[in-house]
């Protein structure tokens, strides 16, 4: 699902920018912004300008790190501290900056007069209609210089480079786990720290820690299928979908290999996750017992059995569980204890919430 254009030129605003300049002054969110801008003054040597310290420049007691001004050390710290001061009064996603609640209050306006002339998609603004048009042109016109990878958006070749850098400057205060960008710091502190679900789906009442977990929900009831292969007739709910099926079917797009075991993966994350086993390094830790786990959903699935919540059960026998691995496991075994055959009663297992 890709975020709404009209505040995807914002989100930089919101970025700290710890790496400064020792010629001139300007800050950087990301060392490869630094070293890029570092050519304009005529220096090659990568060492020499790195994370300046400047005794004009106030110092993050957290993290160390060199802000450009005293007004973004309180924003700067807001990452750490978790702050989110400026609250939208319509839906309640709160920001660390005034500005960036006025953006995004925009989208909460009644009216939207700028259409899509193809997909019928309405905007609040002229600028965001000309950017949504690139979607429907193909256009990628921001261009890795590695890996000669494209992005639609400069923001995403912006996190992309952390990839070649292996720059990761965004620690979670939670846990060991660092980030080579703001927004995946936030995802990941939302998605794996947080117990909040703000999102509900108006079909079933299921609700989801972010608005991009819901809305890829939603297609599963609306059936909507917007992703289509180019070379043959098939058809996905989603792009990671999409790039699986042309990588595994037409041989088109890049596999991620491990460089250790040489296994291959459709999708970068799921690289890193098992390049931790590689390292045996487990960042998520169980907040109710000494376990640690390699990844999120690890995690998320052992939280289950600290929890007294069982909201899947067996239409059978009627005994619940936290898991719905569990109450399929069990079902088989209830329904062949009373003669049934699995198969014809697979639909006597419900979720308690339906």
């Amino acid at each position: 699902m890709e975020p709404d254009d009209s505040i995807m030129e914002h989100r930089n605003e919101d970025r700290p920018a710890p790496y400064i300049c020792t010629e001139c002054g300007k800050c950087f969110a990301q060392k490869s912004s630094l070293n890029q801008h570092r050519k304009k003054h005529g220096e090659n040597d990568e060492t020499h300008c790195h994370v300046a310290v400047s005794e004009k420049r106030p110092k993050c007691t957290e993290c160390g790190k060199y802000i450009c001004s005293k007004s973004e050390l309180v924003v700067h710290r807001r990452t750490h501290s978790g702050e989110r001061p400026f609250k939208c009064s319509v839906c309640g996603k709160r920001f660390t900056r005034s500005g960036n609640l006025t953006t995004h209050k925009i989208i909460h306006l009644p009216e939207k007069p700028y259409k899509c002339d193809i997909c019928n998609r309405t905007y609040t603004q002229k600028c965001s209609v000309d950017r949504h048009m690139a979607v429907h042109r193909g256009e990628r016109p921001f261009k890795c210089g590695l890996c000669d990878k494209t992005f639609r958006f400069s923001a995403g070749l912006h996190n992309h480079t952390t990839v070649h850098t292996g720059e990761k400057p965004y620690k979670c205060s939670q846990c060991e786990k660092s980030f080579g960008d703001l927004s995946s710091l936030r995802r990941h502190k939302a998605c794996v720290h947080s117990d909040r679900r703000p999102y509900r789906c108006s079909h079933c009442g299921k609700q989801f820690k972010t608005q991009d977990k819901l809305k890829k929900h939603v297609r599963i009831h609306t059936g909507e299928m917007r992703y289509s292969c180019k070379h043959c007739a098939q058809r996905f709910a989603r792009s990671d979908q999409l790039k699986a099926h042309l990588l595994k079917s037409h041989d088109e797009g890049t596999w991620y290999r491990c460089n250790i075991c040489l296994k291959k993966f459709h999708c970068s994350g799921h690289l890193r996750e098992h390049l931790l086993r590689h390292k045996d390094s487990k960042p998520y830790v169980c907040g109710e017992c000494p376990r640690r786990f390699y990844t999120a959903s690890e995690l998320k699935s052992h939280l289950k059995f600290h929890s007294d919540v069982k909201p899947f059960w067996c239409g059978s026998c009627g005994n619940s569980f936290s898991d719905k691995t569990f109450v399929v496991n069990h079902f088989k075994k209830c329904s062949e204890k009373l003669g049934f055959d699995f198969q014809s009663l697979c639909d006597k297992v419900r979720h308690s919430s339906t």
